[in-house]
């Protein structure tokens, strides 16, 4: 059709301009520390608490007692707080050696003889190991941390069956079913060939050092969040002959029906001894050192595979594991958009020795609160005691939940630690003035108010705003949303009208913070006054973003003026 009008007439024409530009990743916290189970320096993804204790489980016995992880009650707090998606890094003893648990399914001619193909658990440890005699209906090792499996309807006419995967410790009357795969085949052909469905890929760290990386093998991704496939040792390509009946040499491979648990998992992350609570030291961390946790910090360094703004790590203090820190400090320094919640003390420290601590720190991407504090373990409603980076996370996360990430994370608004019954000391005025002059951030007990964060200092020795919480996490903000943006122009002509495009999405971001008290002013320079001919010449595109961040009252003067009667008072 013309798009011009030659004779009389009307033309319509369409004009799309209806293209939805896709909004950034919004990042949540990164936690990094021993669990009972799950992958290890595997960073995984949850998005409840619950989906957090299937993965990496609650508790675990040591000298008859039950116990959990600091990670743990980290992570309850994080979400209990409004938190909605928590990047979790399981670390173990680099001396122990860890291997995933097993089991073979029988096939039906062969019996014991033959192996139809071989699960192992994602998670190693030998708190996967299930293996023992079923008794009425249940495993006598079997635990809520274990799975056993079940085949079902095995059909040798149709060369297909199901399997189920249910926790440890039910039993046949009362199965406790975790995921079901139903119509799996032996025929690496077949769209529901049983790698394919279930999944065959592990996960290994490669390299050294800084230079760490993950390392992907197999063939299928894993859509189970329990097993994979190890082998398949019976395969059955073209189950079929022509006339559409089962091949008789491959009717034998189909797995029997029934049902097992699985074994040989090695390695275990828990000791006679180890320190937990407030007797962690430094030699001992919940049964780990320093080193435990190099590999699972330089991974968590690589902003284009992980996204997070926030990361702790408790059970590392500043005074006891300085080079973890240091290596953490310098980790999120270079991602520049995250922001590390440090502990600076053992327990049982004295407010000198942990301003002396922090003052060993200088960083705008840290913040570091005091003392310790007693909390109720959610897993076994013991109370017990943890480092402040243990509860902080779950403050930033409500900070988020009900006003914005540039708020400060503090006072009674916002900074109100509910789950805390008390802290290690009850702070003077004289501790909290001593410590925030020393760049730590109280967690002060107030009458009728309980423990409340009573500051929002980083850990940066220069006076700026950047000494302050609320303005780091602006930049981060900030910073994570206008530079997604700014990947979608990658590759894309350096002209006004690509320059135009970058504004009309930036200016509107900004001038909404600016409405939700996180600016006083902005402005974006992307023309040719900083795209000349000679910055085109180098493919270089360039802007300059101007911010005024909004600043917290943390310092309230009220002058009560007592005048004698019948003064008048000043309008």
């Amino acid at each position: 059709m013309s798009e011009i009008l030659i004779s009389p007439g009307v033309l319509a024409i369409e004009n799309d301009q209806s293209q939805i530009t896709s909004l950034p990743v919004q990042a949540g916290a990164a936690l990094v520390g021993p669990t009972v189970k799950g992958k290890i320096n595997v960073p995984t993804l949850v998005t409840t608490y619950s989906e957090y204790l299937s993965n990496f489980g609650s508790t675990f016995t040591s000298a008859s007692e039950n116990y959990t992880f600091l990670t743990s009650i980290s992570a309850y707090n994080y979400f209990q707080n409004g938190g909605t998606s928590l990047l979790v890094t399981r670390v173990v003893s680099s001396s122990v050696d860890f291997a995933p648990a097993s089991s073979s399914f029988v096939s039906a001619s062969l019996g014991l003889l033959g192996t139809a193909f071989v699960l192992e658990t994602l998670s190693p440890g030998i708190i996967m190991n299930s293996t023992s005699t079923e008794t009425s209906g249940s495993l006598a090792s079997g635990s809520a941390d274990n799975y056993r499996w079940q085949i079902v309807s095995p059909s040798t006419s149709s060369g297909v069956f199901s399997l189920v995967i249910r926790q440890g410790n039910d039993n046949s009357r009362n199965p406790s079913i975790l995921e079901t795969f139903t119509n799996l085949s032996l025929d690496p052909k077949a769209p529901n060939y049983i790698a394919r469905i279930i999944g065959d890929q592990t996960i290994t760290v490669q390299g050294s050092g800084a230079s760490v990386y993950l390392q992907v093998t197999g063939s299928y991704p894993n859509a189970s969040r329990y097993v994979r496939v190890k082998s398949v040792n019976l395969k059955t390509p073209d189950y079929f002959d022509n006339n559409g009946l089962p091949k008789s040499q491959f009717t034998g491979s189909i797995p029997l029906a029934g049902s097992g648990s699985f074994g040989s998992g090695t390695g275990d992350n828990v000791k006679n001894g180890m320190k937990l609570y407030n007797e962690i030291t430094n030699t001992d961390t919940q049964g780990l050192v320093g080193d435990s946790y190099t590999v699972a910090l330089n991974l968590l360094s690589n902003p284009n595979e992980f996204r997070y703004n926030i990361i702790s790590v408790p059970g590392l203090t500043i005074d006891s594991y300085p080079t973890p820190i240091g290596t953490l400090i310098t980790n999120v320094e270079n991602r520049g958009d995250v922001i590390a919640v440090i502990d600076p003390s053992l327990y049982g420290s004295t407010v000198a020795a942990t301003v002396a601590n922090a003052a060993s720190q200088d960083s705008s991407y840290a913040a570091s609160y005091w003392p310790w504090c007693q909390t109720t373990d959610p897993n076994t409603g013991q109370l017990v005691w943890v480092p402040a980076s243990t509860i902080i996370p779950g403050v930033y996360a409500y900070t988020d939940k009900v006003s914005e990430p540039w708020f400060a994370p503090a006072g009674i608004n916002r900074g109100g630690l509910g789950t805390v019954r008390q802290v290690e000391r009850k702070l003077t005025q004289t501790d909290k003035d001593n410590l925030y002059t020393g760049k730590i951030n109280p967690l002060a007990t107030l009458p009728g108010r309980g423990v409340v964060v009573y500051g929002q200092k980083t850990l940066q020795t220069k006076s700026s705003a950047l000494d302050r919480v609320n303005v780091r996490r602006l930049l981060i903000s900030l910073k994570s949303y206008i530079s997604q943006i700014a990947d979608n122009l990658v590759f894309e002509q350096n002209t006004a009208a690509t320059r135009n495009q970058f504004l009309s999405q930036v200016n509107p971001y900004l001038d909404s913070v600016q409405q939700r008290q996180g600016l006083y002013a902005f402005k974006v320079v992307m023309d040719d006054t900083n795209n000349t001919p000679d910055v085109i010449d180098r493919n270089e595109l360039r802007g300059q973003i101007y911010l005024q961040p909004t600043k917290t009252a943390e310092f309230i003067y009220l002058d009560f003026n007592v005048t004698p009667t019948g003064a008048s008072f000043p309008a």
